[in-house]
Parts: C-alpha cells; sequence; structure tokens
C-alpha cells in the first residue's frame, strides 16, 4: 500500500524503486531487502517519500530509509520506546526518542528481530 502523495507525477513506491535502482552496489541491495522484509512483518505498510528518502508508515511512521556513502541507516522515530533485545539500534543511541541502524557492506540483519521491531513500531504508532 502507498500514499498517494507524488513528486514530479511519481507515486512514492515508483520513487522508491528509482532509488533502489540508482544505488547499484551493495546499498541498493540492502534498501530492497530491508523494504521486502518491512513488507512482510506489515503487509499494510504505507511507503511514502519525504525529505528525498523512503519512509515506511503505518498509523505514523515506522522507519525512514537513508543511504549513505558507507551506510544504510534506518532511522526509527520512536525507536527509544521500542524493545531492540537483539541490540539492531546501532546508531543515534544518545537521543531520548529516536534510534536508528546502520547497516554496513557485508553485514547480515537479524531478520527475525527487525520484523519484531517493525511490528513494535506499529504498535507504538497505534498508542
Amino acid at each position: 500500500m502507498e500514499k498517494k502523495t507524488a513528486t514530479n507525477g511519481e507515486t512514492p513506491t515508483q520513487l522508491i524503486d528509482a532509488k533502489i535502482a540508482s544505488l547499484d552496489d551493495w546499498r541498493g541491495k540492502t534498501l530492497a531487502h530491508v523494504r521486502a522484509l518491512i513488507k512482510q512483518a506489515d503487509p499494510d505498510v504505507i511507503e511514502e517519500w519525504k525529505w528525498s528518502v523512503p519512509v515506511w508508515s503505518h498509523d505514523g511512521i515506522i522507519c525512514t530509509g537513508e543511504t549513505y556513502k558507507k551506510a544504510v541507516k534506518l532511522t526509527f522515530p520512536k525507536g527509544a520506546a521500542l524493545p531492540d533485545p537483539a541490540g539492531l539500534f546501532n546508531s543515534s543511541l544518545e537521543g531520548n526518542v529516536r534510534r536508528a541502524i546502520d547497516l554496513h557492506e557485508g553485514v547480515e540483519i537479524d531478520e527475525v528481530a527487525f520484523k519484531a521491531l517493525i511490528l513494535a513500531a506499529v504498535e507504538v504508532n497505534r498508542g
């Protein structure tokens, strides 16, 4: 599912597809992989395009997917409120509200723990 907001006539899903396609290295594969995991965890997730980055929402933002030269960063705006027994959060740990996961080349994400984190974010959004 996607929100109907568009940029330059393209839907958010098309913009995310284009972003992934433009990253012809490990970052594109990583972003595509976490996108698929998010959709598996929450089939009702809404894809958006904000601040020139992919955003996944369900009753509020779950996470954003920024790409940098050496990392794919998944920022959870309410991450500090989420249980993280697997220790996926490894960035933005000093804040009181958000948390992030920096994925680096060659590092595999714990898929089960990541999907649980997505579902926990949806529950926090539902409040």
